[in-house]
């Protein structure tokens, strides 16, 4: 306990150390009334003193955060083992490999299902004896704005089956790229779980009119006193050198670069040039032509009547676009007006937690509900915290960054970030209140534990708030696919897609909502870290036909 407080001399310390170990009865009660949910500090603040002193024998027993850990990174690791890398002829190869279409037939109808075989071959034409290449497969049909994404079903053993469900009539492009080849994952794999050094953070300290930068990071590796910033009830940690003559408490701005480093190998590097990234597979399949065919029976993502709601299961695909308009294949999505959506948001109480990407939102909302305006709040610094309002229907929507890791070169300010699970614990909840929470991007250059443990640090969160009132509407959106060649390293779509799937294991007993942003940014094609507004409309009218 002595550890979680702070002190202003180290005899106070002392002093409250052994007080606490003659008199342990005291603990119980105390220990009950400080570990309640809501987290009074942003952050516990400490310069790497603990009560040393003071012989005890700490229990190393491992907690249920760090079991739950370990548990995923074993199925990961199981997921991604390492592959041998020799030469790249030995890799998979797009040109090399073959694709079959099974059971092809002279009409297809729409409903159908269509299924691919994918036999992965090297580029000296040997026949792949494993699996875990990255494929991402799309169909699409550009003059009806239609796309979905398809299902990769991988065997381990070099084929993979490749479903698509044909949602709409019309001709059809199918499409199968190579991301990168299970070589290039492993290698991927290896290099994030490497360091956390990929990039540099630099904190700004202000006291009066004195400004000072220093080093700072999720570890550091260093002999300077550092300031220890704690987070929520799990205590993750961020570090800072701990600047001459001034306090902890100043650190007020942080930003980042990225540092000039790899954990690849200059042969491993070669399997992501800008060449070898995304190639198409299905290059000799023609065009498939989707017919209504007189059916009286409708496809499947066409009988469901049931409104979509908090809690429901989402199949992949989970939907598809047409005429540019996303289609559920779970549920009876509402298509609302500018009126239906004053009307589902008056009254409500709206969290945007996360990144840029749910930051959209915020500056997409004004252009459909006009009543919507910005309060300033003054804040200083890139990424301020955002705050809507509307006092006639009583509608206040807020973004807030989420907390560490933040990845710009621009100063932003710390003193407004949200470590998510704190800022869920501040929520008191009700039927009104609704809560969207997104991260990731700015995980990926980092190892994978970090992801995780937030992860958890969040449905903790979660089910505290679930404990205080339940009736709280909470909305998971996932990541969106990004540029295919932008630092495949640190921010490639892989470890986006390893977030994905972490985010749907921690998450699927829970009742919460889920806005399926990487199957939508697919069926979109948009590839793109900020998609353009009608991918973002998209996303809001699936979170209003949660909550409406």
């Amino acid at each position: 306990l002595c550890s979680l407080l702070s002190f202003s001399t180290s005899f106070q310390r002392d002093i409250v150390c052994i007080f606490f170990l003659h008199f342990p009865f005291i603990l119980n009660p105390l220990w009950s009334a400080i570990n309640v949910p809501i987290s009074f500090y942003h952050w516990n603040i400490s310069t790497n003193c603990s009560c040393s002193e003071i012989k005890m024998s700490p229990v190393n027993t491992p907690t249920e955060t760090e079991l739950r850990i370990r548990k995923i990174l074993k199925t990961l690791n199981q997921l991604i083992p390492p592959r041998p890398f020799t030469h790249e002829d030995t890799t998979t190869s797009a040109t090399h490999s073959t694709v079959t279409l099974l059971n092809p037939r002279n009409t297809y109808c729409r409903g159908d299902q269509l299924d691919i075989l994918l036999e992965a071959r090297d580029h000296l034409g040997h026949r792949k004896e494993y699996g875990g290449d990255f494929l991402r497969a799309r169909m699409s049909s550009p003059a009806l704005k239609a796309g979905a994404s398809g299902k990769v079903t991988d065997f381990n053993n070099g084929t993979y089956l490749v479903s698509f469900t044909l949602f709409w009539e019309g001709q059809v492009s199918l499409s199968l790229l190579l991301i990168h080849p299970s070589e290039g994952v492993s290698a991927l794999w290896r290099a994030r779980n490497q360091g956390y050094d990929k990039i540099i953070f630099k904190g700004k300290f202000v006291n009066g009119t004195s400004q000072v930068f220093t080093e700072c990071g999720l570890t550091l590796n260093s002999s300077s006193e550092l300031c220890t910033y704690l987070y929520g009830i799990d205590q993750e940690a961020f570090y800072c050198k701990k600047p001459q003559h001034m306090p902890c408490e100043a650190l007020t701005y942080m930003s980042s670069r990225n540092r000039e480093i790899s954990y690849l190998s200059v042969k491993e590097k070669s399997l992501f040039h800008k060449s070898k990234v995304g190639v198409e597979m299905m290059k000799d399949l023609k065009n498939i032509d989707v017919s209504h065919c007189n059916r009286s029976l409708l496809p499947e993502s066409e009988k469901n009547t049931e409104k979509c709601q908090i809690g429901m299961k989402i199949p992949v695909p989970g939907g598809y676009t047409l005429q540019g308009r996303w289609i559920t294949t779970f549920c009876n999505q509402i298509q609302l007006d500018t009126n239906n959506i004053n009307g589902c948001l008056k009254g409500k109480i709206i969290y945007l937690l996360g990144d840029s990407t749910i930051c959209q939102w915020i500056y997409y909302l004004p252009k459909v509900v006009k009543t919507l305006k910005f309060f300033d709040l003054h804040e200083t610094g890139s990424f301020p915290k955002r705050l809507l309002l509307d006092a006639g229907r009583h509608i206040q929507i807020q973004w807030k960054k989420h907390g560490f890791p933040i990845i710009t070169h621009n100063l932003y300010s710390v003193t407004d970030e949200a470590y998510i699970p704190r800022e869920i614990d501040l929520i008191s909840g009700d039927k009104n209140t609704a809560i969207v929470i997104t991260f990731g991007h700015h995980f990926r250059p980092f190892p994978i534990d970090l992801f995780i443990r937030r992860a958890i640090s969040i449905r903790k969160a979660i089910e505290r708030l679930f404990l205080r009132n339940p009736d709280t509407k909470v909305i998971i959106k996932t990541e969106n696919i990004r540029e295919m060649h932008v630092e495949t390293e640190w921010f490639g779509d892989f470890h986006g897609y390893i977030h994905y799937l972490i985010l749907n294991d921690i998450f699927k007993d829970l009742n919460v909502g889920v806005i399926d942003a990487w199957d939508m940014t697919i069926a979109y094609g948009t590839n793109n870290l900020h998609p353009p507004d009608h991918v973002i409309r998209t996303q809001i009218n699936m979170f209003l036909s949660y909550i409406c």
